[in-house]
């Protein structure tokens, strides 16, 4: 089963499930990446509401296109 593409917004912030959604990983190394610095940070957005910038994740997505292992 081939994955959709997902729509970002031209700016603002995207959840986790829409990331997911086209970066084939788990959830658990998405987080572990972003303690790292290999993905963005994330923006809290409220108590219990995170989120990160569409800016940030499109770049991360054009850099994992391009074939670059070393992101951010």
């Amino acid at each position: 089963m081939a994955r959709r593409k997902p729509s970002f917004p031209e700016f603002g912030f995207v959840r986790l499930p829409q990331i997911l959604a086209c970066i084939p990983i788990c959830e658990s190394a998405w987080w572990e990446g972003c303690r790292t610095g290999r993905y963005p940070k994330p923006v809290k957005l409220g108590p219990r509401t995170t989120a990160w910038r569409v800016e940030d994740i499109k770049e991360l997505i054009e850099r994992l296109g391009n074939g670059e292992d070393n992101v951010r």
